[in-house]
């Protein structure tokens, strides 16, 4: 799982922003600046072949799908300009290529955005032509032998040296310790939605007070203003006493706080941005904010989502189940996952956690590092899956600092992690987007491309090796063994601590009982994380487990809550 800034504008992206950061944003784990060459080659594959389909789809020249391709992008972080200068520089390459019918792996290659080194694989996501593959490879260079833009480096670029980029990589550089990038007075909340703003954390209803954020102890009932922003302040003229102590004291409030991975994060490439087919002006208008929020969308998300669910199903977020439950937790929720977290490196950004525990609300907390720890790209991921030893060792010092600055009263729980043999069970034999038009790409051919240039999200699971498969799966029940004995065992005073299964199979039960397919259940550009209807089935399996077990984890239910809908209305939303 890699982070959408790594190399975000390296060769490919000067053809186009966008496809780049996809090519990389799932498979990496911090920030950079700079392209593996496995990332480049990706992106460069995934923009020939919408090019080459877009002209298949229109009965178009190739040239004139570039500019399609171009005209549908927003003007917002030069995404248009951008793509219009890429074409510029290898629109000519490009369409010579195509109109002599080479796939995409060969024009990367030609083009050197993809290369073979000695010794090694070759890396094709497509099926490799007629004639042999080096036969096919010179006939292409030799078409392009003259070509200007072959004498320029394809070695990773410094994409902040561009001036035009230089603010937004200013931007992406203050996402490393993950909180909000506008926060005019410090307190870790933002008025502003994406850049680690309020759709990881609730908004900040006075981002000039740093006293004034959500899930704090109303001060002196909020009589006056609204210091824990939950939209509930001011006097009752009937009776004088504030609405704040009349609808919430004794309610037992309490605010949502995940730990958590690109998973957790909800990270999401909409098919439409890479299938020509359903390619449109409309298709890349969230482009934007999408990239802004490092391609994640926690406001969608199973944890903290606050959004109605683009799909459709009644089920809810956790944090919208305990708003539902007692209005006057209303904001309060923080995403804490990143792209590439695990047990290893959350100490990097669990400094982001915004909680007093003198000042604050109680907090439930969901701990769900569910794949990084056995997930990698390496030819041979077994030796860097994170052992049960090292696991323990590193959720101890988590849970440590949570006791420090968790307010007595909350709750932990410990999430297990997947079977990730669902994804190869499920997916291999069907096509991926890319293939769909043509039913020339099945997901054990993208699965094979990515394991190749050692960008695979989880190369252990997205393996056509089915003892690899077996050994990633195993080490997955290690770990969530050690969590369940942590537990069982471990105690701390200020908050209780559950453990929980991650039952996929479960939800898949559930999914096929209203007439769905289990693939349907996994994003299909990433082929790996699971989708927005995933992750809230999961997150209404936990509630309900969670409200049969151990009730008081959720406080009670606030018999106030109509009084306060009829009184505050929305509470000033979201």
């Amino acid at each position: 799982m890699k982070c959408p800034w790594k190399g975000l504008l390296a060769a490919p992206v000067l053809l186009l922003l966008p496809w780049h950061a996809l090519a990389s944003a799932a498979y990496d784990d911090l920030p950079g600046t700079r392209a593996s060459k496995g990332h480049t080659c990706l992106g460069c594959v995934i923009v020939v072949s919408v090019i080459g389909q877009l002209a298949q789809v229109h009965n178009s020249t190739v040239q004139a799908s570039m500019e399609r391709l171009c005209s549908y992008l927003p003007e917002k972080m030069f995404l248009k300009a951008t793509c219009y200068a890429a074409v510029r520089t290898f629109g000519q390459d490009i369409i010579k290529l195509l109109d002599a019918d080479m796939n995409a792996d060969v024009v990367c290659h030609t083009l050197k955005f993809c290369q073979q080194e000695p010794g090694q694989a070759l890396c094709h996501l497509y099926p490799l032509p007629k004639e042999t593959w080096k036969f096919t490879l010179e006939k292409a260079r030799q078409m392009v032998k003259k070509s200007p833009t072959l004498k320029n480096s394809r070695s990773s670029s410094d994409i902040c040296s561009l001036p035009f980029l230089a603010k937004i990589c200013q931007e992406i550089k203050a996402l490393e310790n993950s909180v909000p990038f506008r926060d005019a007075d410090s307190d870790k909340y933002s008025a502003f939605p994406t850049l680690r703003g309020y759709h990881w954390r609730g908004r900040d209803c006075n981002d000039s007070d740093e006293t004034a954020y959500p899930g704090r102890r109303p001060d002196n009932w909020d009589a006056h203003q609204d210091s824990n922003c939950n939209g509930i302040w001011g006097v009752d003229p009937k009776d004088g006493i504030p609405y704040e102590k009349k609808f919430c004291e004794g309610s037992q409030p309490r605010g949502i706080i995940l730990l958590g991975d690109s998973a957790g994060a909800h990270f999401h490439i909409p098919p439409e941005w890479i299938t020509a087919s359903q390619m449109s002006l409309k298709s890349f208008f969230n482009l934007p904010a999408a990239l802004a929020d490092e391609l994640d969308w926690p406001q969608l998300s199973g944890a903290t989502g606050f959004l109605n669910s683009t799909s459709g199903i009644k089920e809810s977020s956790l944090y919208l189940h305990l708003w539902k439950r007692n209005r006057c937790n209303h904001r309060d929720y923080q995403n804490l996952s990143k792209n590439g977290a695990s047990s290893q490196n959350l100490e990097g950004f669990i400094r982001s956690l915004s909680r007093n525990p003198l000042l604050d609300q109680p907090a439930v907390v969901v701990y769900a590092m569910i794949g990084n720890d056995v997930c990698n790209g390496k030819t041979d991921p077994v030796p860097e899956m994170t052992t049960p030893e090292r696991f323990y060792s590193k959720v101890m010092e988590t849970l440590k600092y949570l006791h420090s600055h968790l307010p007595n009263g909350s709750h932990v729980i410990l999430h297990g992690l997947p079977d990730g043999t669902f994804l190869w069970d499920n997916l291999h034999d069907r096509y991926h987007p890319l293939g769909q038009l043509n039913a020339d790409v099945t997901y054990r051919q993208f699965y094979a491309f990515l394991s190749c240039l050692q960008v695979s999200p989880c190369h252990g699971w997205m393996s056509s090796n089915s003892t690899l498969r077996a050994l990633t799966a195993e080490r997955a029940e290690q770990l969530s063994n050690t969590l369940k004995k942590i537990a069982a065992t471990e105690k701390f005073p200020n908050f209780d601590l559950f453990y929980l299964d991650f039952d996929f199979r479960e939800i898949t039960k559930k999914w096929q009982q209203r007439g769905g397919q289990p693939w349907q259940l996994i994003e299909p550009v990433d082929g790996f994380h699971p989708n927005e209807v995933a992750l809230q089935l999961l997150a209404d399996g936990l509630w309900d487990k969670v409200q049969l077990q151990w009730p008081e984890v959720l406080g009670k239910e606030n018999p106030f809550n109509p009084q306060i809908e009829q009184v505050f209305g929305d509470q000033g939303g979201h």
